[in-house]
């Protein structure tokens, strides 16, 4: 295995069907990085997805830019030049990148499901460390990276008990590993959003 991120770094192009729908946006609006995990099995769930129609007026859908398989691998599903739909609030301004991780799927508004306990692989953090680095020289705007669940703090009623109230986005989750990344890149942790 390398050890140096940028030796086995490369982007699969893998454009959604409906990515020329996205609105433009040049680079320099670009300032902040958000990451996610899927929430879901594997990459081909999360593909299939992110294809869906959701916006009908539009006829786009949501995802993240960049998504990074267990394995390692990166796939660009919406250039960067292209407002994606993946954090609430933030879109015109942000870079998402997704994370191959089971998250709390299926259940992910059960209140007894919230655990988050898939580890995430050296492999992909290897490739996101390369993606960061790489993504800070194309795009010189960017300075900041964030979590999901730093952005989208909003409490939902558990599909169980809707007495109970979840965390509706808790991605990256509690073992993504933050100390790691910001040591590796020359991005700062904006502050999570508290209410």
């Amino acid at each position: 295995m390398p050890t140096d991120p940028l030796q086995a770094f490369a982007i699969r192009i893998d454009s959604l069907p409906y990515e020329g729908r996205l609105e433009q946006r040049p680079l320099s609006q670009i300032d902040l990085v958000v990451m996610h995990c899927t929430e879901l099995p594997d990459l081909a769930m999360a593909r299939a997805y992110g294809e869906l129609i959701l916006y009908p007026e539009t006829q786009t859908g949501n995802s993240g830019h960049f998504y990074i398989d267990r394995d390692g691998s990166v796939h660009r599903y919406v250039s960067p030049e292209h407002i994606a739909h993946h954090t609430r609030g933030y879109n015109p301004r942000v870079i998402g990148i997704e994370l191959v991780n089971t998250g709390r799927y299926p259940d992910w508004l059960d209140s007894r499901r919230q655990a988050m306990d898939e580890a995430y692989p050296e492999e992909q953090m290897l490739a996101l460390v390369a993606l960061l680095q790489q993504l800070q020289i194309d795009i010189p705007s960017l300075c900041l990276i964030a979590g999901h669940e730093d952005l989208d703090t909003d409490e939902v009623e558990a599909s169980d008990n809707p007495s109970i109230r979840v965390r509706r986005k808790r991605d990256p989750g509690p073992l993504f590993p933050w100390q790691r990344v910001l040591e590796a890149i020359a991005l700062q942790r904006l502050a999570p959003v508290r209410l």
